[in-house]
């Protein structure tokens, strides 16, 4: 009977952990010896760009899923914003008659809509990341980054449209002389990146937090309503009395509205050290969730 070839212990290094050879002077002749990362600041962005494929799939999944089976479809990314500010205008501009710095009220109110929607949607979709994603993370391996990652970019797909139906109601009161566009527009890639790293630092902070205290996502889901009314959305920072001033100047979310409103409308005030602020507070969120998210990384299987 021929004897059969030795099977071979090769293994290819593994993903998302640390490998070392071990040479033939030990004890158990392992070819290769998995590690988990020491660092718990440690990013692992070299494994999420190698797994690329798998961050557009799970983006086209949230664009997708998400309206399939509807009537109208993605047709709802641009629903959603003309409703509410409708509802705003009704409520807000004529029955509470809150001023908006002069602008048009729907010019006014979509803005505020827009911005808000993106980050509100980041937050409250990362907050829930560990417990709606549980089932895969328990059966395969992939970088746990990849999944918050997506939702940030899925979001802001959905901000591109709302923010190109913003830009065409823009264009229309730019015309009419209505509103003007100021330098400091040139600043919206950096509101832009600032709410998504202060959504996804928020949003992974909660997500660790609600894998072992259930009651926080209760918290996530009025927490965020509360957070809007406390943020200039619906009224213009000059309206705010004297002494509420410095208590709303602590929200970081404030001086992106604000310079928003005057680089797209020519209104509202702008200060470079708030938003210099805001993006510190944004970077000092994002490093300790991302910090506190590595820890709960490890055990959240046990909890969730």
């Amino acid at each position: 009977m021929p004897e059969h070839a030795p099977i071979s212990n090769n293994k290819s290094p593994t993903d998302g952990a640390n490998s070392t050879n071990v040479g033939e002077s030990s004890s158990e002749e392992w070819d290769l010896i998995i590690r988990p990362h020491a660092s718990l600041l440690t990013l692992q962005l070299g494994e999420v760009w190698r797994y690329r494929d798998l961050l557009y799939l799970f983006v086209r999944r949230d664009i997708v899923s998400f309206y399939k089976q509807t009537i109208l479809g993605p047709l709802w990314f641009v629903i959603q914003p003309l409703m509410t500010t409708a509802i705003y205008v009704l409520v807000f501009g004529q029955i509470a008659g809150l001023s908006t710095d002069g602008l048009p009220q729907t010019l006014f109110y979509l803005c505020g809509i827009t911005f808000w929607n993106y980050f509100a949607d980041c937050f409250n979709k990362t907050s829930t990341v560990f417990r709606d994603n549980a089932n895969l993370f328990g059966k395969v391996y992939f970088p746990r980054l990849i999944t918050p990652l997506s939702i940030v970019a899925a979001n802001l797909i959905r901000f591109a449209i709302q923010f190109s139906l913003f830009a065409l109601v823009a264009g229309y009161y730019y015309w009419q002389g209505k509103a003007s566009m100021q330098p400091t527009v040139l600043l919206f890639p950096i509101l832009v990146a600032n709410m998504a790293v202060l959504g996804l630092g928020l949003g992974m902070l909660f997500s660790a937090l609600t894998t072992k205290y259930r009651d926080m996502m209760f918290a996530v889901q009025f927490g965020v309503q509360l957070l809007m009314y406390a943020t200039p959305v619906i009224y213009p920072f000059s309206q705010i009395p004297e002494r509420f001033r410095p208590l709303l100047a602590w929200n970081p979310l404030a001086p992106i509205f604000e310079t928003a409103r005057h680089g797209f409308l020519g209104a509202g005030s702008f200060s470079p050290l708030g938003l210099v602020y805001s993006i510190t507070v944004a970077t000092i969120v994002f490093v300790v969730a991302t910090l506190i998210f590595n820890r709960v990384e490890r055990t959240f299987m046990d909890t969730v």
